[in-house]
């Protein structure tokens, strides 16, 4: 009997042997050894579910594995039989050589693995080796072997091998009785914003992560909209039905039993195994080229499930032979996951509780196809064909990777589908395409699906308002188009049309201002910013361009310039050419000394460009494969060209270059209008600006958190802007120094500078200064480089644009906004800080104002607790708020539900679309009227800022999924406001208006809380209807709910505060409970007592006073007004010891050397916010030779202050006694000389009545020959001839000749007639006539004893009083000159006075123009001077470099010429 038995045992080993050596080794595949040992023992299966590996993949099975054996196998006692199998799922792959399982008396498998074991085609699962610890060779695919497994329709499923029972992957415990099957992942899945570890795989069609409901209504709904009553199940379906396992059929090829295949392959970056390897390529590469935007995606974990003839449940019998089947396939690298749908075979599509026939299982509601995320959040139904007969086609659609059938999706955030869909139509599909954003100045390959193409089809490309350019097609389910030039930033349509078909299929895509785009070329240092730089070191991804190691790139230089309203973009040069793609390249600018740009020497800044010399070809998808080649092109940030046109700008503008553009520059601005007056004022204090979130957020350029290194505001610690630009599309910037106060540009070139235009632009974004970026970089940037980066910092180019043209504006006038806040369950602040509390349920008005021209909506949707342990709670919370400007973008923020909160905290929807900031590029986005950002240092979208035009802002913040928001207005909405957050006038009185204008009275006392709730807090709610005094609800709807779905108004809230009241009495744990309370809320806010005693969640209570001392903070920042004394400028030439501006700074001004220090060295800040008046006259550093011209003409200002009024006093005393010396003169000769005269007159002497005092009577009675109308009064008189002549007759007397004699009485021969006189005696005597002089102002009269010698006369008026004497009359000058000559005089003498005046001072102002221009000729002389050494030191150092490296070149050509003689003789000799 024992010979017996060896002799079998003998033969059954010839035979395995026989078998065994006839296997082919030859093929595609590496042979990979497990190791020497050829028998590897695995672990029990109790040691694999201690290891939570119940797939048989992540650890060794209990089953023995022989690899590649070549002797015959070793012999043991337990193996009683043999069983060979080999099959597949394609006949045409099943190997040669099959792999050989035994099987021996304890159950156990030893598998035999042949070199040409394919594991992609094989239904025995390859050896389980451990996926972390392998050791044998490493596993190298090849292009070959990878393209022919790309070409299998379905991912491998194995029905042996695997685990102990020998049965791979197949799901025995999935039968109709229990239909799935739980399955923990030990890794994260992300999936519609979730994210799980486990699963459960159903028979009907889908992975499920969340219970579902007892029932389904078809056609079926998600989300469930009675969740949370129903459950709300998540899940993946890729034919959700109500399913059976089927049957064979005669004419299946694969005849491995129907039923459920799950597989998982874990860990595929590390892996080193033959599966590991081409699962993880073969993945890698069909959801590159099937998914775009994927480029990319390495998979890390994979999920394969196989549902093999499965059929519908409730049919008969013979309905088990109309079967399904399909495949998905799960890969993911924990953040990005992609579901592949393999759709074989359907041969039915609804179940019979559905309406379908109990045969063929055809009618009635097909089957669904689409994701839910479950919890009464989001779902994605795959139309046309979810629900719907066409369900059919998705065998013969899809054509990812280029088989029918074959659907792909990206499903960790949001569902995209990856592959085209030819069966929908409409005006507005969903248009998929990467990337979704690219640089404004184009070059953007942008990778299209969505429709699918045919062929030769023609596709136009719509970006914004661009021309069109026209697309070209890849293959069946993908296109591209390039993104052409744009000027406009933001969100803009996206619009393709095929032929001549209408632009159906659109998107939106955002369009990065080139400032702030995603930085694809990189500065290894800040040289580039200089002025004459020595070379200049760049680096770029390579792999951004291409894949092709060898491929060469063209390096080009483009610039930018506003001379016209057009802007224009130009090709300045090239600066290298076929330079090989390595990642790195080093520009010299010394190369282009001789480069001549006649017409572009006016380009101040511009890009670097780098794209490929020879173009990618593009196999398109037509009946020709016609080549298509496209160039993908790469952009810096912009870079000023200083380094570029040095030598150039040298040549035209001489050595001092920068000063001479500066200048132009200047001249050029001051033509420009004013913008500054727009501006808002910068606040003093880094708090203050940190707190204003309506109107400031952070500097790319300068920011604490993301960018300190502050080029363009050297020592500064942290900058703002506004968010928004000002009607002119001016922008303005703060910085802020290390106390955190206000930077100036009067005190350092590094401080604020106000900005003519914004980096966001301004409509429309085609014209000079309203281009975004390149406009601001033009017109406020570039200047910067001119007048001060490339000058001295004390330049007058520097100083005029500090001082003059970009000046800092201080922040005396600044106005802090107004806050207001909510938080908890919630409690309210308004502000006017009246606190309350409102726990009523539904969507509510936070703010709305009161005026139409400055329009502001904030409102806010509260939602009922999460119960506690105790059951339901009575309280609601914030969870989604939604706010809208004047005809803004409407923007809403959502608290995301706890188990979708991994990645991202809040939901932001800005126009009826999910963005998102985790890119750089994208953390500020700008909309219509609004700009949203998150903070730099907030990964998770925790914190998002919503910021509007009209200067107001909303902050959004989650922690732990409790949400708070803070609103921010300016002073433009003071007294105009209402809602729950109440009036902002500064009287709590009117906090309580309702929507009518009537006001309630405000709470006072903390258990008033009813009447609150009652009489204001509901009456703010709002619905989808519009109201007048309310407006209409704001949210974004979806999935068919209203605000009727939120809105409860009989929903009666807990309204008593202290935990006593709160926690029942009848509860075992109330006492502890209180205790606890009170010991968690040590800030003792009735808050926080009322939120933990509701909800018994120390989250909610820790961040309930969180919130409210962070409103209160913000509050005394905004309300701590900070005295400023404004700009004191740092004088020219000199320093400030401090720049500070608050009261009792004390300021010390010094000079360079040099310079000597003019007015009060020490200026103090007083407390009312001003600087002490100058002493001495205000600041100023003058050169020594300056400072002694002023002196010597302030010397000279005093002398001839003091000696012109001396002159001119002299000269007029002078005039004034000659003057008086010509009257004396005159008036002696008319006068009686006692002395002299004959006679004494002894009667006053009267005018006669016949004569007038007119002109005409005072004139000489013989006119001078050389007096006329114009003679002046310093002319010298013509002596008169003494003689009196007349031959007018006297009024009533006889004509009487007289006889020629003298009639002067005090002249010589003068002898009166005085026989007909009166004698002495007499009281009266007649007169001829008055003495007069024709020339004199002075009449005499004569004593009343004397006679008359001319004229006598009856008249008693004319006759004289005995106690009469003779005195002097004057006469005014109108009696004694004419009326036109006495004008005339006197016009003489106001000449002369104003000529001696106006003189002196013209000299003066020359002397002092003389002054002024000689000083700015030394100047002049000095900075020439100085220029002169800075260039002489330059091309010294410049010679010195030269000849070191020609030294160096000297000496490496003297060795290489060693090297190639010794070369030459070692050649020699060996000839």
């Amino acid at each position: 009997m024992t010979s017996k038995l060896l002799l079998l045992s003998l033969l059954l080993s010839a035979s395995v042997l026989a078998q065994e050596s006839g296997l082919s080794f030859d093929g595609d595949v590496e042979s990979v050894p497990v190791g020497d040992t050829d028998i590897i023992t695995g672990p029990s299966v109790e040691e694999q579910n201690a290891n939570g590996n119940d797939t048989g993949t992540g650890l060794p099975g209990s089953y023995d594995i022989v690899d590649n054996p070549v002797e015959s196998p070793p012999q043991n006692p337990d193996l009683t039989n043999v069983e060979i199998y080999a099959s597949d799922t394609n006949t045409d792959n099943v190997p040669s050589n099959p792999a050989v399982q035994k099987t021996g008396r304890s159950g156990s498998y030893v598998t035999y693995y042949p070199s040409d074991y394919d594991p992609m085609t094989s239904n025995i699962a390859p050896q389980t080796s451990d996926q972390r610890g392998y050791s044998g060779t490493p596993y190298t695919i090849t292009a070959s072997r990878l393209d022919q497994i790309r070409q299998i329709f379905m991912y491998p499923y194995y029905d042996k091998g695997g685990n102990s029972d020998n049965e791979g992957d197949y799901q025995k415990e999935i039968q109709s009785s229990s239909p799935q099957v739980h399955k923990n992942l030990n890794f994260q899945l992300p999936f519609f914003g979730f994210r799980f570890n486990y699963t459960r795989v159903s028979l009907n069609g889908f992975l499920e992560f969340s219970d579902p409901p007892p029932n389904y209504e078809y056609p079926l709904v998600f989300p469930v909209k009675d969740w949370p009553k129903r459950n709300d199940p998540s899940f993946i379906g890729i034919f959700f039905s109500k399913c059976r396992i089927g049957n064979l059929r005669d004419g299946d090829i694969d005849r491995r039993p129907p039923g459920v295949y799950f597989r998982m392959e874990r860990d595929l970056r590390t892996r080193q195994d033959q599966m590991g390897v081409e699962i993880r390529e073969r993945l890698r590469w069909d959801i590159k080229e099937g998914v775009i935007g994927s480029e990319t995606f390495d998979p890390k974990h994979a999920i394969i499930v196989t549902w093999k003839n499965i059929s519908f449940n409730g049919g008969f019998a013979n309905a088990l032979y109309q079967t399904n089947t399909f495949q998905m396939v799960l890969a993911t690298d924990e953040v990005y996951t992609y579901a592949m749908f393999n759709y074989l075979n359907i041969d039915w599509t609804s179940h019979t509780e559905a309406g379908g026939d109990t045969r063929k299982g055809e009618g009635g509601v097909s089957a669904y196809v689409g994701f839910n995320a479950g919890n009464g959040t989001r779902s994605y139904e795959y139309k046309p064909y979810s629900q719907e007969s066409v369900i059919r086609d998705l065998t013969g659609t899809g054509y990812a990777n280029g088989f029918k059938g074959r659907h792909l999706f990206r499903i960790d955030e949001n569902i995209l589908l990856g592959s085209c869909n030819r069966d929908i139509d409409g005006a507005n599909l969903p248009l998929m395409f990467a990337p979704e954003s690219g640089n404004m100045l184009g070059g953007t390959v942008v990778n299209i699906t969505g429709p699918c193409f045919n062929l030769d089809d023609q596709i136009k490309c719509k970006f914004d308002v661009a021309d069109i350019v026209n697309g070209y097609v890849v293959d069946r389910n993908r296109a591209i188009c390039i993104q052409p030039p744009l000027s406009v930033e933001g969100y803009v349509r996206l619009e393709i049309a095929i032929g001549p078909d209408a632009y159906k299929w659109k998107g939106q895509y955002y369009v990065e201002s080139p400032a702030t785009a995603a930085r694809k070329i990189y500065f290894k240092d800040t040289s580039y910013h200089e002025r004459s730089p020595s070379e200049i070191r760049i680096t770029w991804e390579k792999y951004n361009l291409t894949t092709n190691e060898n491929a060469n790139i063209r390096i080009s230089l483009w610039g930018y310039r506003e001379t016209t309203i057009r802007p224009s973009f130009l090709h300045i040069t090239t600066l290298a050419e076929n330079v090989q793609n390595t990642g790195e390249y080093t520009i010299v600018p010394s190369q282009y000394r001789s480069n001549i740009n006649e017409f572009l020497t006016d380009l101040k800044f511009g890009f670097i460009q780098i794209n490929l010399t020879e173009s990618i070809k593009v196999n398109t998808f037509t009946t020709t494969q016609q080549t298509v080649e496209i160039t993908p092109v790469i952009w810096s940030r912009p870079i000023p060209l200083g380094w570029y046109f040095q030598f150039q700008w040298e040549n035209m503008y001489g050595r001092n270059w920068p000063q001479y553009l500066c200048n132009d520059w200047l001249r050029t601005d001051r033509y420009l209008k004013n913008f500054a007056h727009e501006l808002s004022q910068c606040p003093c204090t880094i708090q203050q600006a940190l707190a204003d979130k309506g109107k400031y957020l952070p500097d790319t350029d300068c920011d604490k958190d993301s960018n300190p290194q502050c080029y363009y505001n050297n020592q500064a610690v942290h900058c703002v802007k506004t968010g928004s630009p000002t009607l002119e599309g001016s922008e303005q910037q703060c910085c802020y120094d290390k106390n955190g106060y206000l930077m100036l540009s009067y005190d350092q070139q590094w401080g604020s500078s106000p900005r003519r235009c914004h980096n966001l632009g301004l409509m429309p974004y085609n014209e000079a200064t309203k281009v975004p970026s390149l406009s601001q970089w033009f017109n406020d940037v570039v200047p910067r480089y001119l007048c001060c980066l490339w000058q001295e910092e004390q330049a007058v180019g520097c100083e005029t644009l500090r001082f003059e043209r970009r000046p800092s504006q201080d922040c005396v006038a600044y106005q802090a906004p107004g806050i207001a806040g909510i938080y908890g369950d919630p409690h309210i602040v308004t502000f006017d800080d009246v606190e309350y509390t409102f726990n009523g349920k539904g969507e509510f008005v936070l703010l709305k104002s009161k005026i139409r021209t400055d329009n502001l909506e904030v409102q806010g949707r509260f939602e009922q607790m999460d119960d506690n342990a105790n059951g339901e709670v009575r309280a609601t919370q914030l969870t989604s708020v939604v706010a809208r400007g004047n005809s803004s973008t409407i923007v809403e923020v959502r608290r995301r539900p706890l188990d979708a909160r991994w990645r991202y905290r809040l939901d932001v929807i800005a126009n009826g679309k999910r963005v998102f900031f985790d890119r750089p590029s994208l953390k500020f986005q700008h909309f219509p009227g609004v700009t949203v950002y998150t903070p730099t240092y907030i990964l998770n979208q925790s914190e998002v800022i919503i910021m509007f035009d009209n200067g107001a802002g909303v902050e959004v913040l989650d922690n732990q999924g409790y949400m708070t928001a803070r609103i921010y207005l300016p002073w433009t909405f003071i007294n105009k406001t209402v809602g729950l957050l109440g009036n902002w006038s500064f009287n709590q009185e009117d906090d309580f208006t309702l929507p009518d204008g009537s006001k309630v009275t405000v709470v006072s006392n903390i258990n008033d809380m009813q009447r609150v709730y009652n009489d204001f807090g509901t009456k703010w709610m709002v619905d989808d209807v519009l109201d007048n005094d309310k407006g209409r609800a704001l949210f974004y709807r979806e999935f068919g709910r209203s605000s009727a779905t939120y809105n409860n108004i009989s929903f009666v809230p807990q309204f008593l505060m202290t935990p006593e009241d709160i926690i029942p009495s009848n509860r075992s744990s109330r006492e502890q409970e209180i205790s606890r309370t009170y010991a968690i809320c040590s800030t003792k806010m009735y808050e926080c007592y009322y939120d933990y005693a509701m909800t018994l969640n120390r989250d909610l209570a820790h961040f309930t006073q969180n919130y409210k001392a962070t409103i209160y903070n913000l509050k005394e920042t905004t309300r701590n007004r900070v005295i400023s004394c404004g700009v004191i400028a740092t004088p020219r030439f000199g320093r400030k010891s401090t720049f500070l501006f608050i009261p009792g700074t004390k300021v010390t001004f010094e000079c360079n050397q040099d310079f000597v220090l003019v007015g009060d060295a020490r200026r103090t800040c007083q407390a009312d916010g001003t600087w002490d008046i100058p002493d001495y006259g205000y600041t100023e550093c003058l050169r020594q030779q300056e400072y002694s011209s002023r002196q010597a003409a302030i010397t000279w200002g005093i002398i001839l202050a003091v000696l012109i009024p001396l002159v001119l006093l002299i000269l007029y005393i002078g005039y004034k006694v000659y003057q008086r010396f010509l009257n004396t003169e005159e008036d002696s000769d008319w006068q009686y000389d006692n002395t002299k005269s004959k006679m004494a007159l002894t009667m006053p002497r009267s005018s006669s009545p016949e004569f007038s005092d007119d002109d005409e009577f005072q004139k000489s009675p013989i006119p001078s020959d050389k007096s006329d109308s114009g003679s002046s009064i310093l002319k010298k008189r013509r002596s008169y001839d003494k003689t009196y002549r007349t031959h007018e007759p006297l009024k009533d007397r006889p004509e009487v000749d007289f006889e020629d004699k003298p009639w002067d009485p005090n002249v010589k021969g003068y002898e009166p007639d005085l026989k007909d006189l009166d004698s002495p005696t007499s009281p009266t005597f007649e007169s001829p006539r008055s003495t007069i002089s024709p020339t004199s102002s002075v009449q005499y009269s004569v004593p009343y004893n004397q006679k008359s010698d001319l004229v006598r006369t009856d008249d008693e008026k004319f006759q004289q009083k005995p106690d009469d004497y003779a005195q002097p009359l004057k006469k005014s000058p109108k009696e004694r000159f004419s009326q036109q000559e006495y004008s005339q005089r006197a016009a003489g003498v106001a000449t002369g006075i104003t000529m001696a005046v106006i003189i002196p001072l013209i000299l003066l102002l020359v002397y002092l123009a003389f002054l002024f221009l000689k000083k700015r000729q030394n100047e002049k002389e000095e900075e020439e001077v100085q220029g002169k050494n800075y260039e002489e030191q330059q091309r010294r150092a410049q010679e010195a470099a030269a000849r070191k490296l020609t030294e160096a070149e000297e000496y490496s050509d003297e060795e290489d010429n060693n090297s190639n003689v010794t070369s030459t003789a070692k050649e020699t000799t060996v000839y």
